[in-house]
């Protein structure tokens, strides 16, 4: 059980002290609530901190329940690189979803991400990552279908290496992205799991002003 985020990111950036200081080291917080974790790991570990913007594709009846997730693609569309989508094929049958209707929900949760990036960045670009070490933060893991879709993102990039960084989330989970991802790093797999907020004492809802503040440099120690 942490106490809150910011224990989170304190106990996280100890257990990443071996990346302390490398110089082509990137820090990547997954909003909201990734951010403030991820903060503290990027000051601790003397690295750049950015955001890295994806959504969950939900059900249209029950949104909570994601059937995939989409990624941002800087330089996509420059490119022709296709958007990068993770979808669960077993839900989506078991659900009957039509391929018009996850379209229509990724085109939205596109439009999401495209607020938020203005919102977050204004007109600055990603963070270049190409070439780069990349540890992605965020407050825990559940199915990881969003955190597979950023290392999926992230490899299209050209990620030289991708590291996950959660203080918490289930061990088959943390497992299936082992498998792509170069590492992974997780304080606790608690079991039976439930969800990620079970295991913070306080897991208020991250605002877009806090994202905003831990990503301006006046918020980092001098």
């Amino acid at each position: 059980m942490f106490r809150d985020r910011k224990e989170a990111g304190r106990l996280l950036a100890q257990a990443l002290a071996e990346y302390k200081g490398r110089p082509n080291l990137v820090v990547l917080g997954l909003p909201r609530g990734g951010v403030p974790v991820a903060h503290i790991v990027a000051d601790f570990l003397g690295a750049p901190l950015d955001v890295f913007l994806v959504r969950k594709l939900g059900v249209p009846w029950q949104p909570e329940l994601g059937f995939g997730a989409i990624a941002e693609t800087p330089g996509a569309v420059a490119r022709r690189d296709p958007p990068v989508r993770v979808l669960d094929t077993n839900l989506i049958r078991e659900c009957e979803l039509r391929p018009e209707v996850i379209d229509q929900i990724a085109a939205r949760e596109q439009r999401e991400i495209d607020r938020r990036s203005r919102l977050y960045r204004g007109t600055r670009a990603l963070i270049d990552i190409s070439g780069r070490e990349v540890i992605v933060v965020d407050d825990g893991l559940a199915t990881g279908s969003t955190m597979l879709a950023v290392v999926r993102a992230l490899r299209q990039q050209n990620a030289r290496r991708i590291v996950i960084a959660v203080p918490v989330g289930p061990r088959d989970t943390c497992d299936t992205l082992r498998r792509e991802a170069d590492d992974v790093v997780c304080l606790s797999s608690p079991e039976p799991f439930q969800s990620v907020g079970t295991w913070y004492e306080d897991f208020t809802q991250i605002t877009d002003h806090e994202v905003r503040h831990a990503l301006s440099p006046a918020s980092f120690r001098p």
